[in-house]
């Protein structure tokens, strides 16, 4: 059973810096096809960031300019550092994680919506980021 547990949101001002983090445990792939998705109130989810099949850091629209996707594969952790916030921002961040690694991982990132549940269907309760101007 794959159990994820996010942690590290909070409320900061625009250009602060938050750190989430994700407790990872039952997931059998080391650290590939696991990622993050965020959802805010009235809005579709939204993929952020993800590791591919092959263990490498894939962004939304290719963009690692903000955010960063990390892991720890001892302590199985899972993070996304986040710099210069912005409100638009503000949403309830979770980690989520593939079935199984395959092709479709390295397109997690930019997924939206119901696809975005299809190829990684294991994810946490979330943790709350709330940004303000």
């Amino acid at each position: 059973q794959v159990h994820l547990v996010e942690s590290g949101g909070g409320s900061v001002q625009a250009g602060g810096s938050l750190r989430l983090s994700c407790a990872i445990s039952g997931y059998t792939h080391s650290g590939s096809c696991i990622g993050w998705f965020r959802q805010a109130p009235g809005k579709e989810r939204e993929g952020v960031a993800a590791f591919d099949r092959d263990g490498i850091a894939r962004y939304r629209y290719s963009r690692k300019d903000r955010f960063t996707i990390s892991k720890d594969n001892e302590k199985n952790i899972l993070y996304l550092e986040m710099n210069d916030l912005k409100p638009e921002d503000t949403a309830m961040y979770h980690c989520a994680a593939a079935r199984a690694p395959g092709p479709w991982c390295a397109s997690y990132a930019d997924c939206s919506g119901r696809y975005c549940l299809d190829i990684f269907p294991y994810s946490g309760q979330g943790t709350q980021v709330t940004v303000s101007s």
